[in-house]
């Protein structure tokens, strides 16, 4: 009972209205108090016990999502997936189980995979991918542009959206280059009827360039 999920919004950039959020894991320890998940995760992965946290945090998230669709609150909400469960062939079923669960509609969900996760096995990885699709979740691309393969992935998987890595976000009002792979990214969403995500808008200089 000691994991829990914090949530950081996803705005649209136009309107400024909120529209879903990304779960983002933390540990309540009863004694050091509020752990961020890079002091812990690496613990949890040399354990193997991350598929079992990922599947504990989508039940989190998806129970939230459910409870503010009952408070009316239409948010989508959107859950990392490390390669321990992309690659668990009993994951889909997980993800099956957890909105059954809750209560919440499979198209509520976006499961964030990054480009480094799928090249640990692509075959199995895309396969799986496959069948969440069925479900009838979203998938995305995190971290889009700083792995391998990106453009192979784009053909390959039933992907949403694309997020942009915040390194480019966060440097694209000081670097001409970094704004041209953020302008490419939106350029390529739009054409391949892929929403984008923009992470890491933390200065009143980079949104309104987001929005133009």
């Amino acid at each position: 009972g000691e994991i829990v999920a914090h949530y950081q919004p996803t705005v649209e950039v136009v309107s400024g209205r909120v529209v879903g959020a990304e779960a983002l894991v933390r540990w309540d320890h009863p004694a050091r108090g509020l752990v961020l998940p890079g002091e812990f995760l690496p613990l949890v992965a040399k354990t193997g016990l991350m598929n079992m946290l990922t599947t504990r945090v989508l039940q989190l998230a998806v129970a939230q999502a459910s409870a503010w669709e009952r408070q009316g609150l239409d948010l989508g909400i959107a859950v990392n997936v490390d390669v321990a469960a992309l690659l668990d062939p009993a994951f889909p079923e997980a993800v099956r189980s957890a909105l059954a669960d809750a209560g919440l509609p499979p198209e509520r969900l976006t499961l964030e995979i990054t480009e480094t996760t799928l090249m640990a096995d692509p075959v199995l990885a895309g396969e799986i991918a496959q069948e969440l699709a069925r479900i009838g979740v979203r998938l995305s691309i995190d971290d889009f542009g700083t792995g391998y393969s990106s453009l192979g992935h784009l053909t390959a998987l039933p992907l949403a959206e694309l997020k942009i890595d915040r390194l480019f976000v966060r440097r694209m009002t000081e670097s001409p280059n970094d704004m041209t792979i953020v302008r490419t990214i939106l350029d390529l969403g739009a054409s391949l009827d892929l929403s984008v995500v923009a992470e890491g808008i933390e200065s009143n200089d980079t949104r309104p360039i987001l929005e133009r």
